[in-house]
């Protein structure tokens, strides 16, 4: 009971984070290496210099979703470990470790949010549009992935061991991300494919978040269809 009540004594979401410096780490290193991998790596075939600061839509969009990772390798960590089953003898709600657990994270896709865009400045991003828009894009942004952190809580719960949920915690990332307009437009991809990255979640907010920065495509790139689109 004391290591439990130790565990909640601070009451802030934040205090997780500082009990696990490496998913800090983690979400420090992570917007940083997608960044300079899209931007210089993979983004002389993505259309270069001129089509960097329509890729921050897109990386914005694939940072926040990969923190849910971090969300299905804590719970599971947490059942695993008999904390779960500690928070079930107190008088708490029972959605008080879920709910702990996915606004930790959201505290930490914050943290991934402010390196993505300073990284995104640093490889020539610019917002062009007035501060209301751009707030209403991280916004937008933070609650996609709040969301998004609620599947990765559903996999770390139905997970039997924390190995499993890193497994299946990543598994469902790469398609989500990539079967998108994050990255590439939806018009080059065959037409069931198509059809499925258009009604993806993370097309549309990658593309509303576009919008929203005024990052338009580069001339002679087709950006495709991302419903909704945000007019």
């Amino acid at each position: 009971m004391a290591s439990s009540r130790s565990t909640w004594s601070c009451g802030s979401p934040v205090c997780p984070l500082r009990r696990a410096p490496g998913s800090v780490i983690a979400a420090l290193v992570q917007p940083v290496m997608f960044v300079l991998l899209l931007a210089y790596v993979v983004g002389g075939s993505l259309g270069g210099a001129d089509n960097r600061t329509f890729l921050m839509g897109g990386i914005f969009a694939q940072a926040v979703t990969f923190n849910a990772a971090f969300t299905a390798l804590g719970l599971a960590n947490d059942m695993d470990k008999g904390i779960v089953d500690r928070f079930r003898s107190l008088p708490v709600p029972r959605m008080a470790v879920i709910l702990g657990r996915t606004l930790s994270d959201l505290a930490m896709s914050v943290v991934t949010l402010v390196v993505t865009s300073l990284g995104g400045l640093l490889v020539g991003w610019r917002i062009g549009t007035s501060l209301p828009e751009a707030a209403l894009a991280y916004f937008l942004i933070l609650l996609f992935a709040f969301a998004v952190s609620w599947v990765g809580a559903a996999i770390g719960l139905m997970a039997r061991s924390v190995e499993v949920a890193q497994s299946a915690g990543l598994i469902w990332l790469f398609p989500v991300t990539f079967v998108s307009s994050a990255f590439v437009s939806t018009a080059t991809m065959p037409g069931p494919l198509r059809t499925v990255a258009e009604w993806n979640r993370v097309s549309a907010t990658a593309t509303a978040v576009r919008q929203l920065f005024g990052n338009p495509p580069p001339a002679g790139i087709p950006l495709g269809d991302a419903r909704p689109v945000v007019s």
